[in-house]
């Protein structure tokens, strides 16, 4: 190894660092120090991060209430399948072709301007499909381009507000603020069909989707004002600067993060497990559902549709608000993975099984247990990264979490046009229940 290798690995390379220092995450400054009980809500005790959680609840409502208004019309306009699959694929390629570079971005600047750059991305994708379904001259190329900068718009969103959180409640209170944001998302996932369906009856398209520009605003203008997001992390010097540095954004410098990170069990066991969980299962099921629903018998196949979807955004709301109210389960790899093997399981019986009722009930406890492992994980991730390449890191979690969902669609959707899509759900959850152990033998040789 050269000398200026060497100088990296002790100075600037956190993940490298002995066994026992990987093992211990900054989470006490003592030894010795007694714990202290974990409190309820513990990030809305910080006011700063209650006006955040608000205005970002709001934001995400603003997000699904897009969604249901602009799919609704583009379906009443084209009837196309194909812009459907292109509403997917534009929604998540640019997670898997740019969050390590949007992380990056966080990593070395002010994260409220990121963000407020996402929020404008937002609005003008709102504002650009008011504007074409008021004058009804909406065409598919205008869909696809719409569409890529709602994309782009979560890409900025997501590493820059993960940091900002970090910076407003610290690593004591993360995990808290990270299961809150989302439980927050699953709020609008719930509240967001009925607004925006209520909003298109009331007003019309073009003027509701007006009214959802405005909705993005109170997180717009909270972030001129608030002290939190300025750039702190401490920069690597001159000599190692290479090390850090972002060159495409693409698949190169994701490689390369991966690298960073392959030295710490656990940072790189978390990643992992967001890639695998995305690329077997994700929420492809979702796009399956009306097929589920037929095939459980039931009168009404719509309504069952829609309560299924409605039970698994249930599940990881009440879910999210009974762990808080608890403060349950802190974050821990080997929990998240014993929760990620878990959800394999109610995942694999709701695919199997023929009853409508237990459906549901899995459908829910598939909800809890997801929110669960993703917020643990995601916390892990920001605990164990390093300070400089912290954003770097939450955007290959991003890119493994998000970006790798557009081929669920192949393990759940394609195959089981081959094998029965009850078959292909089952046989993908299982997959992933068995590279999840392995994972779980891999991070606990860290514990030998």
């Amino acid at each position: 190894m050269t000398r200026k290798a060497l100088r990296y690995n002790r100075c600037f390379n956190p993940l490298r660092t002995p066994r026992a220092a990987i093992q211990s995450p900054p989470m006490s400054t003592s030894s010795h120090a007694p714990a202290e009980s974990p409190k309820s809500f513990a990030a809305l005790r910080h006011p700063q991060y209650r006006v955040y959680f608000i205005a970002t609840a709001l934001a995400m409502m603003a997000d699904n209430i897009e969604h249901v208004i602009s799919y609704w019309m583009l379906y009443e306009k084209f009837h196309s399948p194909t812009l459907g699959g292109i509403a997917v694929l534009t929604h998540w390629l640019p997670f898997l072709l740019f969050s390590v570079y949007s992380g990056a971005l966080a990593d070395r600047f002010d994260r409220r301007r990121i963000i407020q750059v996402g929020m404008g991305c937002f609005m003008l994708a709102s504002l650009g499909w008011a504007v074409l379904f008021y004058m009804d001259a909406v065409e598919q190329w205008h869909a696809v381009v719409l569409l890529t900068i709602h994309g782009m718009a979560g890409v900025l969103w997501g590493p820059a507000s993960q940091l900002l959180i970090h910076d407003i409640v610290g690593v004591k209170d993360l995990q808290s603020a990270v299961r809150l944001n989302s439980t927050a998302r699953q709020l609008g996932i719930l509240m967001g069909p009925a607004i925006g369906g209520g909003l298109m009856l009331a007003f019309g398209p073009p003027a509701g989707l007006f009214i959802n520009v405005l909705i993005y605003l109170p997180l717009v203008l909270w972030l001129w004002k608030t002290p939190y997001g300025k750039l702190s992390a401490p920069k690597p010097q001159a000599a190692d600067a290479k090390a850090y540095t972002v060159r495409t954004g693409g698949f190169a410098d994701a490689l390369a993060a991966l690298r960073l990170a392959r030295g710490n069990r656990t940072l790189f066991s978390m990643i992992a497990l967001a890639g695998i969980s995305s690329f077997f299962v994700g929420n492809a099921f979702q796009a399956q559902m009306p097929e589920f629903a037929h095939d459980l018998g039931t009168e009404q196949a719509d309504h069952s549709y829609s309560m299924l979807l409605a039970a698994n955004a249930a599940g990881a709301f009440i879910g999210g608000l009974i762990l808080e109210s608890r403060s349950l389960l802190q974050p821990n790899p080997r929990s998240a993975l014993v929760l990620t093997i878990l959800w394999c399981v109610a995942i694999t019986g709701f695919a199997l099984t023929a009853n409508y009722p237990l459906a549901l009930a899995l459908m829910f406890v598939a909800g809890v247990l997801n929110l669960a492992f993703n917020a643990m994980a995601q916390t892990l991730v920001q605990i164990h990264a390093p300070a400089p390449v912290r954003g770097r890191m939450i955007g290959l979690y991003n890119m493994s979490n998000n970006g790798l969902r557009a081929f669920s669609g192949v393990t759940v959707g394609i195959l089981g046009s081959v094998i029965g899509i009850h078959s292909s759900l089952a046989l993908s959850a299982l997959l992933l229940l068995l590279c999840t152990s392995i994972l779980l033998a891999f991070a606990l040789r860290a514990k030998l």
